[in-house]
């Protein structure tokens, strides 16, 4: 199992970086994201479910994801989901934004991936968490370049 807990400050507002993580929103953080579909939205968004497709070069992967945890205060935001990959990998990912002052937000940014057949065990076992630490800091930079755009 890969697991990650990174975390920032980015100079903008809870608000604005909050809102780069809602639906309409989520291409420009995750434009590997080609769909997002709501299949079911719970009250309270816990419970509710996606159908996502995402392209890496000439793949494309469908796959559901389901809200975990959510929480929505003026203070503090954060969400997790999880979903299952290509029958192999068992994926969790939060991301709780807190805020410091108007103008300053703390973000985090952590997860798991799980092989979960022996395909998935056997991709575990030969990918780099180094590939998986420059995935992780590319996301958080696109997420503070995208925050800086809106609070400008």
């Amino acid at each position: 199992m890969m697991t990650w807990n990174e975390e920032m400050v980015i100079e903008a507002n809870i608000e604005v970086i909050w809102n780069l993580f809602q639906l309409e929103n989520i291409q420009r953080i995750m434009p590997q994201i080609i769909e997002n579909e709501v299949i079911e939205m719970k009250e309270g968004i816990v419970g509710s479910r996606y159908r996502q497709k995402y392209q890496e070069g000439k793949r494309v992967e469908t796959y559901i994801v389901e809200d975990l945890a959510h929480e929505d205060t003026p203070e503090r935001k954060h969400n997790t989901s999880g979903f299952v990959l290509a029958k192999a990998f068992k994926i969790e990912t939060s991301f709780t934004l807190e805020k410091i002052d108007e103008k300053s937000t703390r973000f985090i940014y952590s997860g798991s991936n799980q092989g979960i057949n022996f395909l998935g065990k056997i991709l575990m076992k030969l990918s780099s968490s180094k590939n998986n630490d420059k995935v992780v800091a590319d996301f958080m930079k696109r997420v503070e370049t995208e925050a800086l755009k809106d609070s400008h």
